[in-house]
């Protein structure tokens, strides 16, 4: 298994509540009953305010590299993943366990 792991960053002067932060974070909600490659799959906004957390996070697992290689080339992950490209950055962590 793969656990692939991605934290959102909000661009400056950009809020949870802007419209196409809920957007973006509505797409990311949707995509785990979406893609069959995904074996787990939660998101959501931090809930503390330490001045180095990120926004929001996704925690997910897949079976395998090719798996991973299908979630993310899955249009609904384009998509999702493009609409946040607009207001943020993000980091990125894929590790078997």
């Amino acid at each position: 298994m793969i656990r692939h792991l991605v934290l959102f960053k909000l661009n400056e002067g950009v809020e949870r509540d802007d419209p196409r932060a809920l957007a973006g974070a509505a797409a990311f909600s949707a995509l785990g009953a979406q893609i069959e490659e995904l074996r787990f799959w939660e998101c959501g906004w931090n809930i503390t305010e330490r001045p180095i957390a990120h926004d929001f996070a996704i925690n997910s697992a897949v079976e395998d590299g090719d798996a991973l290689k299908r979630y993310l080339e899955h249009p609904a992950h384009q998509t999702a993943a493009a609409q946040w490209r607009e207001f943020a950055t993000w980091v990125i962590a894929d590790y078997e366990f």
